[in-house]
């Protein structure tokens, strides 16, 4: 892709930070209790509450927040009220805690407004927390922005830069990345591609100085490798499809392809059980991010997936981006339609055995990412994990509770209950009925900030217009981002990759 010229540059400079101050200006008046209430304690009044604790609701309470903290939670005959308090109608619907995206990709600072765009859309879809895993320098200062209140955005966990042999061309330096990526400030490592030695140099360093590593399992390790060096979190069930190939039948001269699926006619099912056992004691954690191998994988028309209501939010040339990535992944050649379906039949499977087995398992969908919109494609990863069989409770528990134990977190967020931070979301509809429940939102509640669904309509609507505008133009760099999670497995991905990062 050829860079803009300095005018186009100029004027899309100009046009993001316009865009930037109006953002700014919606936020602040969405983000700010009414005029005339009590400042900064607001009212769901008799309200169903889901507290995520267990699996109950509790009838007709009211719920105080005041600043960002949840106040209290009780009756809603027995509450007493200033008459001054912002008061917020719950009878008829449910309030629930916000929802948390463990595998989004926040873009870097190449256009603000950009930027803002997408973080607005998790928020709009009860997205409260992201675990960022496409790591960037500007995302050190974007979380303080966040937490500042100085930008409208969920509460960001930010990952790492990808670390590659561009990163860390030995096992020498690749020891030394930990500390590095530890004191700038980082909140965990993302691992991309490294040898071996590499790898364990560097698992080794950052499990002395305790700082977490995850996402893909680099091609030269397997998984029992990876769960041995207590890797924190493994992204897309990766290398789960070659485990199940039993040792004596791995073939050496055999693509891998897709995420495994050029053995998953290898695979053998008896073999999962000792998958969920060796998860569970290593402690690690999966994102399986269904929704993102199942849109690359599925025999789907690009061209018709991109008229999915809300493709409406994203840049033209991203949409283009995706379609044209699934059609090259379609005929690459060791692509097979048949091992495909199998591969998504297989990661339900195992899905459902490790929830069963008690393995660690927190919602991750991977957007903005092929054909998912940031939000939009949390609630379509909770469907798949529903239709594999997960209860819609035990669905919401992974975007709920799970993340703020991963983070060690759990007086901060996760459930509904006095003390903790105050990011909830008020929906219509009871999720404990049907998961697709969760997407009839009335408003989110961020960090005590309340945003009514009037105000979501009005800025998704100015999102939409500016995703139409000509003013967009993917960047090297954004087209790094948005194809992280499959350059790794596609056929040309490392050349590609390191193509568009060394310029």
């Amino acid at each position: 892709m050829k860079p803009a010229s300095m005018a186009i540059r100029r004027a899309i400079a100009a046009l993001a930070l316009a865009q930037l101050c109006l953002f700014a200006t919606i936020g602040a008046a969405s983000a700010q209790p009414n005029p005339s209430s009590d400042t900064g304690l607001t009212a769901f009044v008799g309200v169903n509450v889901i507290p995520m604790d267990s699996e109950r609701v509790l009838h007709d309470q009211t719920v105080l927040v005041r600043d960002k903290r949840i106040v209290s939670i009780g009756p809603a005959s027995g509450a007493d009220i200033p008459e001054t308090a912002q008061r917020i109608e719950g009878q008829g619907r449910w309030l629930m805690p916000g929802l948390a995206e463990m595998h989004g990709h926040v873009p870097g600072a190449d256009d603000l407004a950009y930027r803002e765009n997408m973080l607005f859309l998790f928020v709009a879809n009860g997205v409260t927390t992201i675990r960022n895993m496409a790591g960037d320098p500007s995302h050190i200062a974007l979380r303080k922005s966040i937490a500042a209140g100085e930008v409208v955005g969920p509460t960001l966990y930010t990952a790492s830069p990808w670390l590659d042999e561009g990163a860390a061309s030995n096992a020498n330096e690749a020891g030394k990345v930990p500390a590095k990526y530890k004191a700038a400030g980082y909140d965990l490592i993302k691992i991309g591609s490294l040898p071996k030695k590499s790898y364990l140099a560097m698992a080794k360093a950052a499990n002395r100085i305790g700082m977490p590593f995850g996402g893909h399992i680099p091609e030269d390790v397997d998984l029992e490798t990876a769960l041995k060096e207590r890797q924190k979190s493994i992204d897309h069930f990766d290398r789960y499809a070659e485990f199940l190939v039993p040792m004596e039948k791995r073939p050496k001269d055999l693509s891998r392809g897709f995420f495994g699926s050029g053995w998953i006619a290898l695979a053998d099912k008896g073999r999962i059980p000792l998958a969920v056992e060796l998860t569970k004691e290593a402690g690690t954690w999966n994102m399986p991010t269904m929704s993102f191998i199942e849109n690359m994988a599925s025999a789907d028309d690009p061209q018709a997936m991109l008229e999915s209501p809300e493709m409406r939010y994203m840049p033209r040339p991203v949409l283009e981006h995706w379609a044209n990535g699934k059609r090259n992944h379609r005929n690459q050649a060791d692509f097979q339609p048949n091992a495909a379906r199998r591969l998504m039949e297989l990661r339900r499977k195992l899905l459902l055995a490790l929830h069963r087995g008690g393995a660690l398992i927190a919602l991750g969908s991977d957007a903005p990412q092929y054909f998912n919109v940031p939000g939009f494609s949390v609630h379509r990863e909770m469907l798949a994990m529903q239709q594999s069989g997960l209860t819609p409770y035990e669905v919401l528990v992974t975007a709920t509770r799970n993340p703020a134990a991963y983070f060690d977190a759990r007086e901060e967020f996760g459930t509904v209950s006095a003390g903790k931070r105050a990011d909830l979301i008020l929906l219509n509809a009871n999720p404990l009925d049907d998961i697709a429940n969760a997407q009839k939102i009335e408003g989110v509640m961020l960090r005590g900030n309340w945003i009514d669904r009037s105000t979501i309509e009005q800025r998704l609507d100015e999102i939409a217009k500016d995703a139409a505008a000509p003013r967009f133009s993917l960047s090297r760099k954004q087209a790094v981002i948005v194809s992280a999670a499959a350059l790794p497995v596609l056929a040309m991905g490392f050349f590609l990759f390191r193509r568009l990062r060394r310029g």
